[in-house]
């Protein structure tokens, strides 16, 4: 090891970053051969160019851990690497010739940090928060989960949450970018944009979608997730989704970035992030984002708005912080969505993606929330910590509604849909580590609640016209006047949880016990009279039992029960029923599997069955109008789930999963669909990605993904059906230096061979987007 390099204290929850790996760089400028290790090694290296302006480096060629490989690149050099607390490194100036030798620089590693820290090849961590669980890595809980790092959301260009999750073969989306909004499916069961968490809370995500600028990393749990953390409020049960907010790091940041979208829509993005006072106690992240102009429909425009702001302070026994973002979006011709008339015998195919067949369409949404977070280590071993937020979410869109036959003919009508929700949300709690008798317990006690009021205005007013999806149509006028929202739910949801976490036998067996009592009120009231139409309260006990064992440090088998209550379904709008509250249902969940670290590869396998209420669409006439909906039975999902990430050889970073399901009906009133496929559940999912550096030109970069979709049933009876799909994509990124900053362009095309294909959000359906190029220069200040 190098003279002058400080080595920093870690624990053996760290230890992956020690396994050597093999390297063979060439030859260069020692700030290029750096950049070129830590995207190799899979971690995060910072430094001020001045530092190394001037040096060069023979390479590195051989195997080496994490720690020998800096000091082998830095050896004589007069710099020394330091980790920090987030498991990634900066460097310094080591100590003058003659000076006392410095002594070893000692870092304090939380826990938190490294288990969230990057695996291999840098695009997905070792692990994230469970909720009341805490933040754990992957090896050690009885849960498939997947965390993507922000270099995944930069490299990949993402724009909103939808771009970040379709990585997994278990999550696909049901809506289409440019839509009114973003509906997620995970394990087969809907997840909407309002159910998404941010930093672990409930109620703060925007009810269309979430904008990339306010995301560090984004978390999915797949399967039912309300013990960890509470009743979403709109019921989802499938999995949940977190995005946990950026903050600023330990090295001073700048960034600026320009982009362009096809169309023809240019857009800017500034991240500045810096700390401060004693020991960089304290510091401030601010993002904002701006893009305006013509999107991927043709004739349509888009202007975003996007500012986001991170406050926080940290010692060793307390943290605080403050988030807040804001967005607002006004999109003209916005890609719309159709249902289908009642006995079509077939689905007609899609019109050209970037076609919009209800012209003039208008959607402006508008979303402010704040939350504040403050954490306290009371005593060793002993955490107190509170959470509290707010969110103020607005919607106003002209919506033509309509159906259509096999030949893609019918009739719709204008209309106009606004919308609004206010939600308050809080989370608080203590944690307490002990030893019993050879058992290290980790205990939690919490206490959640989140009220929401939500309002609508629903008026079609006009003549009803008729109209094709493959032709230009105009829309008739609405002749009512647009009306204020009212209110149409008031919604309180309560819990209380008890969880212990025990690792015995040095970690070799980790067992997980819990439950959480929740209780839910619903009072649903009529937006034209005020008058309450409903209202219902109930209450249940969510059970969690999980083990890990492992046989060997890479090698986990786990398995896990939960059952949770979920808010019953709203009735869709356009029902003869739209509005009515559908009362709450209890979903359950076994799942087994095993997960093995290779080094530089991770694979997992698990097999899962979910059971939950299903809900149907009963036609009464001739469209989705005049029908009603409710629950018929059960939806039994079983799976079977692949997945593989890392390095597969050094510089190929590999994204791969597959899902395989079996979802039925079961108990269906009179046993009409018993044994039926459940509607909008694929048979089979598949998604491969690669991201490999050119060897001929470091900081060259190229990557390519494959997204596979088997066909779905559109109807319970399985008389309907829509074709599956693949979509492809590729891309370029180029790292360098430019007068003295660093820069990064980025080039992605989505959908590369302009695949048109429907996307199943029951009872509608939206047609995909179309090909689209992303492209972006990086420059850091």
């Amino acid at each position: 090891m190098a003279a002058g390099l400080a080595l920093p204290a870690f624990s053996a929850a760290a230890a992956a970053q020690a396994v050597a790996r093999a390297y063979d760089i060439p030859a260069g400028s020692l700030e290029e051969v750096l950049g070129r290790f830590g995207h190799d090694a899979g971690i995060l290296l910072s430094f001020r160019p001045e530092l190394t302006a001037g040096l060069r480096s023979e390479g590195l060629h051989g195997h080496y851990d994490v720690e020998d490989g800096l000091a082998a690149l830095l050896a004589g050099s007069g710099i020394q690497a330091v980790r920090q607390t987030n498991g990634s490194y900066t460097l310094a100036r080591a100590a003058a010739t003659g000076a006392a030798a410095p002594l070893p620089t000692v870092t304090v590693v939380s826990q938190a940090d490294q288990d969230s820290a990057p695996y291999v090849g840098g695009q997905v961590a070792r692990g994230g928060s469970l909720g009341i669980l805490g933040t754990s890595s992957i090896m050690d809980v009885p849960f498939s989960t997947m965390n993507y790092t922000s270099a995944l959301l930069r490299d990949q260009q993402v724009r909103t949450l939808a771009d970040v999750v379709i990585n997994d073969a278990s999550v696909r989306m049901l809506t289409s970018t440019g839509g009114f909004g973003e509906t997620y499916q995970i394990r087969g069961y809907n997840l909407t944009s309002g159910d998404v968490g941010v930093n672990g809370l409930f109620g703060l995500a925007s009810g269309s979608r979430m904008p990339a600028a306010i995301m560090e990393r984004v978390e999915v749990l797949k399967g039912p997730g309300t013990l960890m953390n509470g009743i979403n409020p709109g019921g989802s049960i499938g999995g949940s989704i977190n995005i946990v907010t950026k903050r600023a790091g330990d090295e001073p940041l700048t960034r600026l970035t320009t982009s362009f979208q096809s169309r023809a829509q240019p857009g800017v993005q500034a991240d500045i992030g810096r700390r401060f006072g004693e020991d960089n106690a304290w510091g401030i992240r601010v993002n904002t984002v701006y893009r305006n102009g013509e999107a991927s429909i043709k004739g349509g425009h888009q202007e975003l708005g996007v500012g986001t702001l991170a406050l926080d302070y940290r010692s060793a026994r307390l943290r605080w912080s403050l988030d807040a973002y804001a967005q607002h979006e006004d999109s003209d011709n916005f890609r719309p969505q159709v249902g289908f008339v009642s006995g079509v015998t077939s689905i007609p195919a899609p019109p050209a993606a970037d076609f919009n067949f209800f012209p003039d369409n208008r959607l402006h949404l508008d979303d402010k929330a704040a939350v504040t977070r403050l954490d306290a280590e009371l005593a060793d071993g002993l955490t107190a910590y509170g959470t509290i937020g707010y969110r103020r979410g607005w919607t106003q869109q002209n919506l033509p509604v309509g159906s259509v036959n096999e030949a893609g003919m019918g009739t719709q009508r204008n209309g106009y849909y606004d919308t609004y929700s206010k939600t308050v949300t809080a989370d608080a709690g203590l944690r307490l580590q002990l030893d019993t008798g050879g058992v290290r317990h980790t205990l939690s006690a919490g206490a959640t609640r989140l009220q929401q009021e939500t309002g609508n205005a629903y008026v079609t007013a006009g003549s009803s016209t008729a109209y094709s999806i493959y032709a230009q149509n105009a829309l008739a006028p609405i002749t009512a006047d647009r009306t204020a929202p009212r209110k149409s739910a008031d919604m309180v949801l309560d819990s209380l949880t008890l969880t212990d976490a025990m690792s015995l036998l040095d970690g070799r067996l980790r067992l997980f016990a819990g439950a959480r009592r929740q209780s839910v009120r619903y009072d649903s009231f009529d937006t034209v009279t005020a008058a309450q139409v409903s209202s219902y309260s109930a209450g249940a006990v969510s059970p969690l039992w999980g083990v890990v064992v492992k046989p060997h440090d890479s090698l986990s088998l786990y398995a896990n029960y939960t059952a949770g209550l979920t808010r019953g379904t709203i009735v869709p709008t356009g029902m003869v029923n739209s509005g009515q509250i559908l009362p709450p249902y209890r979903s359950r969940q076994i799942e087994t599997g095993t997960k093995l670290d290779w080094g530089n590869l991770q694979t997992g396998l698990s097999v899962f069955e979910i059971t939950n209420p299903s809900a149907v669409i009963t036609f009464l006439s001739s469209s989705p109008q005049t029908s009603s909906y409710g629950y018929d039975g059960e939806q039994r999902n079983r799976g079977l789930e692949l997945s593989a990430w890392g390095e597969a050889a050094p510089g190929l970073r590999l994204l791969a999963s597959g899902t395989f399901y079996d979802a039925r009906l079961t108990r269906t009133q009179n046993g009409a669909n018993d044994g039926r496929n459940a509607p909008g559940v694929p048979k089979r999912t598949f998604n491969l990605a690669a991201d490999w550096d050119a060897p001929w030109l470091p900081g060259l970069a190229f990557n390519a993904r494959m997204v596979r979709t088997s066909s779905v049933y559109f109807n319970a009876a399985n008389t309907l059906s829509l074709p599956g799909w693949t979509r492809w994509d590729i891309g370029a990124r180029y790292q360098t230096r430019f007068a003295g900053h660093a820069v990064v362009l980025r080039a992605n095309v989505e959908n590369l061979f302009n695949r048109n294909y429907w996307l199943l959000d029951n009872p509608y359906v939206t047609v995909a987007a179309p090909r689209t190029v992303l492209l972006s220069a990086q420059v850091d200040f």
